[in-house]
């Protein structure tokens, strides 16, 4: 080997080193966009207390985490799929669908444990369908669920037209409502934080969740590194469609009530705190505790203004701006990002290539 040789192989094995952990731990940690999110919740929450009228009462605690826990719950499979590229607007529906299943079988008689659970399998089986539409006839995703989110609300307003059920056991609808004893933190919180650190477990600690991830940043790759795309979006959206079933229960034993249009828009509510928490509408990035963190961000604004007496439109208006500005701030620092990764090659290029001339 000569000594040019041995030169130039001493300046090219610096850029092999993975760039991101050349950083030191605390900017991985505190530089980034879920961090960033975490922080404003933190500080709308301070803001809110010192500023709103009983916001930092127990009872604001108690109502403001049942009204988020479907979104929270939904919200956890919505981030895998999202990072996979894809998305599911039909969860609103299912959510409507197994509200009024739930509904029916327990005023046909059935047990209410059975009905909650059949209602369930209605959700995995509507999840299945959008999987096979997807993943095996080749669909895209956008377009399967906003015709599957017509299907299924139009099968619930069917079956109930516009009458509503609110006959339920009161047991059920006691534990729905009912609070950790001790604490305004309402029961539904334990099977979320459950699922939480499962799916949390399952997107970034397994081989599966990395798979994910693979997927997202370039399908084609993916898929002839030996990954089975088809079957792990099915099984994405099979997971959608449970947990959105499971929280249809929930809804409907919250506000003791089965009717078609129930949680009708709320999949853009989910869509909206999902992206906010830092997943990439294009796939490939994200984290389940900054999509947490998004969720209650607009929660936790949405609460605080409805209690300073702000009205519903202006609360949407605030929720799009932050949606907006999250989406247009990730793709400006992308492209400084670049930029700056550009400006760098280019000063190591020219330095090359004066070492080379000497």
């Amino acid at each position: 080997m000569t000594a040019a040789t041995a030169s130039s192989s001493e300046r090219v094995a610096p850029a092999r080193v993975y760039k991101l952990h050349t950083r030191p731990a605390w900017r991985r940690i505190l530089l980034t966009r879920e961090a960033a999110i975490i922080a404003l919740l933190i500080l709308v929450i301070v803001v809110a207390s010192a500023t709103v009228r009983n916001f930092d009462s127990p009872l604001t605690v108690t109502y403001l985490l049942r009204s988020v826990a479907p979104i929270l719950l939904i919200a956890l499979p919505m981030t895998l799929i999202i990072i996979t590229e894809e998305i599911d607007l039909s969860v609103a529906s299912i959510v409507g669908l197994t509200s009024v299943m739930t509904g029916i079988l327990t005023n046909a008689g059935w047990p209410f444990a059975f009905a909650a659970l059949t209602a369930i399998l209605v959700g995995v089986v509507c999840g299945a369908v959008n999987g096979f539409l997807v993943t095996v006839v080749g669909l895209p995703s956008l377009a399967v669920t906003i015709g599957t989110l017509a299907l299924f609300r139009g099968i619930a307003v069917g079956l109930l037209g516009t009458t509503a059920i609110t006959d339920f056991p009161e047991f059920w609808t006691d534990l729905a409502k009912a609070n950790i004893p001790g604490t305004p933190i309402p029961v539904i919180m334990i099977p979320f934080v459950v699922l939480a650190i499962i799916f949390a477990v399952l997107l970034h600690f397994t081989p599966f969740g990395r798979t994910l991830y693979a997927i997202g940043l370039n399908k084609e790759a993916a898929q002839f590194s030996g990954i089975d795309v088809g079957r792990t979006k099915f099984i994405l959206f099979v997971l959608s469609g449970a947990v959105s079933g499971f929280a249809g229960v929930y809804f409907t034993l919250l506000y003791s009530n089965a009717r078609g249009d129930n949680a009708m828009g709320m999949e853009l509510q989910i869509i909206a705190a999902v992206l906010l928490g830092g997943v990439s509408i294009f796939g490939g990035r994200g984290a389940l505790h900054g999509v947490i963190a998004g969720v209650l961000l607009i929660g936790t604004l949405g609460s605080a203004l409805r209690l300073a007496g702000v009205t519903s439109d202006i609360i949407n208006v605030i929720t799009g701006v932050l949606l907006i500005a999250s989406v247009v701030s990730a793709s400006l620092l992308g492209w400084l990002q670049k930029r700056r990764t550009a400006a760098i090659g280019k000063r190591k290029g020219r330095a090359g290539a004066s070492t080379d001339a000497t």
